[in-house]
């Protein structure tokens, strides 16, 4: 069924109220200035040519054409195509821990690595359900709101890491409710959470929360990733394994217990990574045995538009309006006639063809797209901006067909191309956001800034531009403090050079002191330099001693 892109736009019809008024204005404007004249047959003698049919038929084309133009601004079209629209599936949050106790080497190369690949395996095989991510240390951020683009999805696993989260810790409980946010409200089921953790001093409210959520429709699974009896956790700023105030070794435990518990309270399953090899295989097989309910997805939704006959009928009719003579005797001619709708016929024939075999190019190139074949999609796209320069929408996914075919320089110039030509503010922002990719792929910090920001301003709910905009101020932030140190170690640098310059005699008469022997000392003054030592000695003890009691016996964890 017909339906409109833009249905907000039809209360322009109500402008369509002002010419009708003026029409009807007019027309009694004309019957009291016939009216003055007074004599009847005199008036008849000067309108004797005057046709007021003509008047009414002009008045009608203009308003026809008004009311096509407006129909075709509110873009009416027809799904085609639909049969990847709708879907069976369920909703699936992904909860990561990336604390920096999952780069324990347990389990090579690291516990974080091996969960990473778990999931990339996991997500590759999920097909029709949809599926977000939370990343949590001692904070849980959505990383990832649920979406079908898989593609996505890898790519955030893959970069996941313990720099995504400041606060280390865990907690489990706030990863849980976070999860829960992302769904819908209004479901009780076709909900599912897959937690991925060690589980390591996870918070005592997590089980609490797990119950909270199975009441409310949502199974959790819960994945071990680790040993019982752990490793210890390499600390890469001192080069050496991690220590606790004391001086011990710390050495990082999975938790099944706690785990185990929070499955349990989900509804769902705990399982140990490493111990079944069918691992993937087995959280598939509980996603499956859930209620699915049907999801429509627009994006993979073809349409066929009417705009382009709605927008030929009005040119058309504004075209015959000037030729309609209110004066009878300036009639046109049959030929004239003839040559005015053959020369509308065209048009109409030549805007439509062009404007249906653009969209059937765009399809194709879509179809391509999707099945990989990006070659394929850039020359379909590239063919239907050959009969449509200015296809905005052609020229955005012949960006997206270069940029996967490894052509940057050139999806940059079509993204750029796109944006001047783009009305809609949500396809503004995702070609801006795209744009800021290929930057932050090369390195050009501020242009990929900026162009996210732009992204956001234009759609402040596009949550992928606002992920990547705080990932690129967190790279720029690093970049920074990294100048500045190496600024100050070069300026110290400079001071010392300078420094040596300026003083060569003091530093030639300091060398030479250290040279010369120290004075002797006789057998009294060394006893007493020697016990007052011993005394210093003896006080700093008795500090520390103090200073150790005063200490709390539990240690703070940073991991």
């Amino acid at each position: 069924m017909p339906s409109f892109q833009f249905p907000a736009l039809l209360w322009l019809l109500l402008v369509l109220l002002l010419p009708a008024f003026l029409y009807v204005y007019a027309l009694r404007q004309k019957k009291a200035t016939a009216a003055r004249i007074g004599e009847p047959r005199l008036v008849g003698l000067l309108l004797r040519g005057y046709s007021r049919a003509a008047y009414r038929n002009k008045f009608l084309l203009v308003l026809i054409s008004m009311t096509l133009l407006i129909l075709a601004l509110a873009n009416p079209r027809k799904a085609s195509g639909t049969k990847a629209a709708q879907r069976q599936g369920i909703d699936l949050m992904i909860a990561l821990d990336v604390s920096k106790s999952m780069l324990a080497r347990d389990i090579s190369p690291s516990r974080l690595d091996r969960a990473k690949q778990f999931l990339a395996q996991l997500v590759d095989q999920l097909g029709e359900n949809r599926v977000g991510l939370v990343l949590f240390a001692g904070r849980a951020y959505l990383q990832m709101p649920l979406t079908s683009d898989l593609t996505a999805a890898r790519m955030y696993i893959g970069i996941a890491s313990p720099d995504n989260v400041p606060t280390q810790g865990t907690v489990i409980s706030e990863a849980l409710a976070r999860c829960n946010g992302a769904f819908s409200s209004q479901e009780k089921k076709y909900k599912a959470i897959v937690l991925v953790s060690d589980g390591e001093d996870h918070d005592e409210s997590a089980v609490k929360t797990a119950r909270e959520l199975a009441s409310q429709g949502v199974i959790i699974h819960s994945i071990g990733i680790g040993s019982p009896g752990g490793s210890p956790l390499f600390d890469e700023t001192t080069n050496d394994y991690k220590k606790d105030n004391e001086g011990n070794t710390i050495i990082s435990k999975l938790n099944e217990s706690s785990l185990k518990e929070i499955a349990e309270a989900g509804n769902g399953t705990y399982q140990l990574y490493g111990q079944s090899p069918g691992l993937v295989s087995s959280i598939l097989d509980q996603l499956a045995g859930m209620d699915q309910r049907s999801i429509r997805d627009d994006a993979q939704t073809d349409y066929f538009y009417f705009f382009p006959f709605l927008l030929a009928m009005a040119i058309l009719l504004l075209i015959i309006e000037p030729f309609i003579r209110e004066q009878s005797a300036r009639r046109l001619s049959a030929g004239t006639v003839t040559l005015i709708v053959c020369a509308a016929f065209l048009l109409l024939n030549t805007s439509t063809a062009s404007a249906q075999e653009a969209p059937a190019l765009i399809k194709k190139g879509n179809q391509a797209y999707r099945s990989g074949e990006f070659t394929a999609a850039r020359d379909q796209y590239q063919s239907a901006l050959n009969i449509k320069p200015d296809y905005a929408p052609a020229r955005f996914n012949l960006g997206n067909a270069l940029y996967k075919s490894g052509e940057k320089e050139k999806a940059m110039k079509e993204y750029e191309s796109s944006i001047e030509g783009l009305s809609d503010p949500s396809e503004k922002s995702n070609a801006w956001y795209n744009r800021g990719v290929i930057l932050q792929g090369d390195k050009k910090l501020p242009e990929c800034i900026d162009a996210y920001k732009r992204a956001l301003k234009l759609d402040p709910s596009n949550q992928d531009a606002r992920i990547n905009l705080q990932q690129a101020l967190k790279e720029q932030q690093k970049q920074q403090e990294k100048e500045k140190q190496k600024q100050e170690e070069e300026k110290k640098k400079k001071q010392d050079q300078d420094k040596k310059e300026q003083n060569p005699n003091k530093q030639d008469k300091q060398q030479q002191q250290e040279k010369q022997p120290p004075p002797k000392l006789s057998k009294q003054e060394a006893e007493n330099r020697l016990k007052a030592l011993l005394q210093q000695e003896k006080s700093l003890q008795d500090k520390l001693h103090k200073a150790n009691q005063a200490i709390s016996s539990k240690p703070e964890k940073d991991w």
